[in-house]
């Protein structure tokens, strides 16, 4: 068999036994729980920890939105002040190492940000010549852009984005949204 007749059946496999995408229901009550950031205050702030060790750049400095879109959607991140060329240039390097790690299938970066898998990587990995990786540069910062036509690519893209925007907790809306 070729490898692409192998990577496809992996991911037929993985999605007949994970299905097409996330299953929400525990996200949702997460989400929905008005005490959910008391259930595991250190997690978050591990998240931030391995975030900022993982960057190069802090949190607190820096604004991150994970954007879910039809196509797929992006990661971008500015410096919150416009005028700090060290945060901003450190988030440029950082995302374009990040585009080309994910380009490649290598998602060490997350993995070890959140200290597990991610929901989305593994279909992402296996599906990785069905999937485009734009680096942008937008003022002060960078975006990444993940697109898919593949349904079960761009239904594992959006599921790795939900994850971030939870797991970082930036507020940005789970639903795809037209106008990113």
């Amino acid at each position: 068999m070729n490898r692409q007749i192998v990577t496809l059946l992996i991911a037929f496999v993985f999605v007949a036994t994970h299905g097409f995408g996330q299953d929400t229901t525990k996200q949702d009550s997460m989400r929905d729980c008005p005490m959910h950031n008391q259930h595991a205050p250190g997690h978050h702030a591990s998240v931030q920890e391995h975030g900022d060790q993982a960057m190069g750049f802090s949190h607190e400095t820096t604004t991150h939105h994970f954007r879910v879109s039809p196509s797929g959607g992006a990661i971008e991140v500015t410096a919150n002040r416009p005028d700090d060329k060290t945060n901003t240039d450190a988030i440029r390097s950082h995302l374009t190492h990040i585009a080309a790690m994910f380009k490649d299938g290598d998602f060490s970066a997350p993995m070890f940000i959140h200290d597990s898998i991610s929901p989305g990587t593994t279909t992402m990995k296996l599906l990785k010549e069905k999937i485009e990786y734009k680096y942008e540069e937008i003022p002060s910062g960078a975006r990444v852009r993940i697109e898919a036509t593949d349904p079960v690519a761009l239904a594992a893209i959006r599921d790795f984005l939900r994850f971030q925007i939870s797991e970082h907790q930036t507020g940005d809306s789970l639903e795809v949204n037209s106008a990113h």
